[in-house]
């Protein structure tokens, strides 16, 4: 097939893909799997396409006060009618329990609403993933954000360009011409300063890398220093090292990229791949040779499932991969001896 005759057409329209897509035919997903790793630069589209197919809707509902309050009037109303049982010289313990109830009333309330964000008393707001699970995100100013496995954005409900990361994130900022307003990224390590650009930060490893695809973006590190990004440039610089890194993304410079549910590695050293699988998923992995966390990868790894990461991994690097309990022990595949 021809790349440039490839378009949302070409997925939608491939009943084999909505097969991949849907997790239904083990043909299906061998094969675009390895059509991904051998296409990874239709990694964003693939993922919109798979988008539609799934009907994937992110709309995140939060309760209103009145919801709160309705609530919390219908639990204490039964208190109220409950006969109280202890004497009158106990009146402070009975009140701290009822406050304790009512407490962890509203508590419960607003965990068990059908929202993916926490709330604190300071007006921050925090979305928050766990191991494997991939958050696909639209802020208040409409800039959306996809957070990888195992990270966390939190901002000021006043202020949501001003973003803190931890973990790994994919954001396509919102651009806002009538005031060109500024969009934030703070690391430990340094802040992303933005306009309107598409950008991926990962904070993993002690250090924040940042891969630049759309527009333009400057970098504010610690010491005040400032580096303007190009489109297709990636930088890495950690703290604790001073360690920086700003180079042109090629055909022959190694990287790992991460776009909303896929990994794009080049010339990668297999150790070093396991790493984001380590912190996206929470496990441990294990060598059975030390020759074998220097396997080069190269292509698109699917990674909104742990089996068919394995799976993509296993293809590339023709070893074998058994996963009991929070271990991943890897060795070479006996087919291949």
């Amino acid at each position: 097939m021809k790349n440039n005759n490839i378009n949302l057409s070409f997925f939608l329209e491939d009943a084999s893909f909505e097969n991949w897509a849907r997790g239904l035919n083990k043909n299906d997903i061998e094969y675009w799997n390895l059509w991904l790793q051998n296409n990874p630069q239709h990694i964003e589209m693939v993922e919109n396409a798979k988008a539609i197919i799934l009907g994937v809707q992110f709309e995140h509902r939060y309760p209103d006060t009145s919801k709160i309050d309705y609530e919390l009037e219908k639990i204490l109303s039964k208190l109220d009618n409950v006969e109280p049982k202890v004497k009158p010289n106990k009146t402070l313990r009975s009140s701290q329990k009822i406050f304790l109830l009512t407490t962890a009333a509203i508590f419960l309330i607003l965990l068990s609403w059908n929202g993916l964000s926490l709330f604190t008393s300071h007006n921050t707001t925090i979305h928050k993933t766990n191991f494997g699970e991939i958050m696909d995100l639209k802020l208040p100013d409409g800039t959306s954000v996809v957070l990888n496995g195992n990270s966390q954005i939190s901002y000021d409900k006043n202020n949501p360009r001003f973003i803190k990361l931890d973990g790994e994130a994919y954001f396509k900022v919102k651009p806002i011409p009538s005031t060109n307003a500024k969009f934030w990224v703070l690391t430990e390590d340094l802040k992303v300063e933005v306009l309107g650009t598409q950008f991926h930060v990962n904070t993993r490893k002690k250090k924040t890398n940042v891969v630049l695809d759309e527009g333009s973006i400057h970098l504010e590190f610690n010491n005040g220093t400032v580096t303007k990004m190009i489109p297709g440039e990636l930088v890495s610089f950690s703290k604790e090292s001073e360690n920086l890194i700003h180079k042109k993304v090629s055909v022959k410079t190694p990287y790992a990229l991460w776009r909303g549910g896929t990994y794009a590695f080049n010339e990668i050293p297999l150790k070093e791949v396991m790493v984001n699988i380590e912190n996206t998923y929470g496990v441990k992995v294990l060598y059975s040779s030390n020759s074998l966390k220097n396997i080069p990868i190269s292509g698109g790894i699917p990674n909104q499932n742990l089996k068919i990461c394995i799976a993509a991994i296993e293809k590339a690097t023709g070893t074998r991969i058994i996963h009991k309990n929070d271990t991943l022990q890897i060795t070479q595949n006996p087919i291949n001896n």
